[in-house]
């Protein structure tokens, strides 16, 4: 499992920040931490607990209250919040620093950043994107593809018909988001978002052709940079004298980071259109999110015809 880091510059960038202290460095400093802090009780002089590590955001309350101190103790609290090495400081709603602020900032290398945002919608905008940027993530091998806006990973061993039932799946209409190579983030207990690296996106492999670029072949409309895993798709070699489910009454998971996602085992024979068993797979995994479950239908319809016979047979002894 990697450890991802953000730059900071990436930061600024991302979210159009101002940079009030130029003088200062920024290509080293990275961010490790996806919260925010708002250091009104350290102003105060509490610094227990301080999250030093995560981006600081002073707001209109921590500004309005600097304004009733006075120089001196307001010079004391933010050499304080400098001297533990904190990521930077980000002012909201376009609020500057006086110069001694400033002077202290560029004395301790500490970027001082400027936004005109609210202070609450600046920090729920970056706690979303830095939670992204630095979940736990993995590569896997594997085809990563959006079915009717549900995320199919197609996996199974190497040569078996991945990239083909992926190439057939964007003729189809669908899209690809990555070939050969998933990296995987768990940006939540519930969702794990699949990309693909840089040097591979939109390009899928087949063999005896090449790489080909889809997105040049089929257009924008062919291809995604991102998408949720919604459920596996695993391809075997078919084996006879192993036991398919015949029924899907109960859902086989796979897990990745510690997510568990619905996983179909799909035995491979000649013959076999995987693209429509793919689209099948997706279409019934939407029905099931509804509340539509087919096996369990036809369970039902089993049983009632049971019940059905046995009450036409008590009747007919009386």
């Amino acid at each position: 499992m990697n450890s991802p880091v953000v730059k900071l510059s990436n930061l600024i960038n991302k979210m159009k920040l101002e940079n009030l202290t130029p003088e200062i460095d920024i290509t080293d400093i990275e961010i490790n931490y996806p919260d925010i802090n708002r250091p009104a009780l350290q102003l105060a002089g509490f610094f227990d607990h301080f999250s030093h590590e995560r981006v600081q955001v002073i707001g209109n309350v921590e500004y309005a209250y600097t304004s009733t101190m006075c120089e001196s103790a307001k010079v004391a609290m933010y050499e304080q919040i400098f001297s533990r090495e904190i990521p930077c400081l980000v002012y909201a709603r376009s609020l500057e620093p006086d110069d001694e602020v400033r002077k202290l900032a560029i004395k301790y290398n500490i970027p001082l950043l400027s936004t005109k945002k609210t202070t609450s919608d600046f920090m729920a905008e970056v706690i979303r994107w830095l939670k992204v940027q630095l979940a736990p993530s993995i590569s896997i091998h594997g085809v990563l593809v959006d079915v009717f806006g549900e995320g199919v990973l197609i996996m199974g061993e190497s040569g078996i018909g991945k990239s083909e039932a992926a190439l057939e799946l964007i003729k189809r209409g669908h899209r690809l988001v990555t070939d050969d190579v998933v990296e995987i983030r768990k940006v939540s207990d519930d969702t794990l978002v699949g990309t693909a690296p840089d040097i591979t996106r939109h390009m899928i492999e087949l063999r005896g052709i090449g790489i080909l670029d889809v997105k040049t072949l089929f257009g924008v409309e062919s291809v995604k940079n991102t998408q949720t895993i919604d459920m596996v798709i695993n391809l075997e070699d078919w084996d006879r004298d192993k036991e398919y489910d015949r029924l899907g009454m109960d859902e086989q998971y796979t897990e990745f980071l510690g997510n568990k996602v619905v996983c179909h085992n799909i035995p491979i024979r000649p013959g076999r259109n995987l693209a429509i068993i793919v689209e099948s797979a997706a279409v019934n995994y939407r029905q099931k999110k509804m509340g539509y479950n087919a096996a369990k239908e036809l369970y039902n319809r089993v049983q009632r015809n049971l019940m059905k016979g046995r009450t036409d047979a008590a009747k007919e002894e009386k």
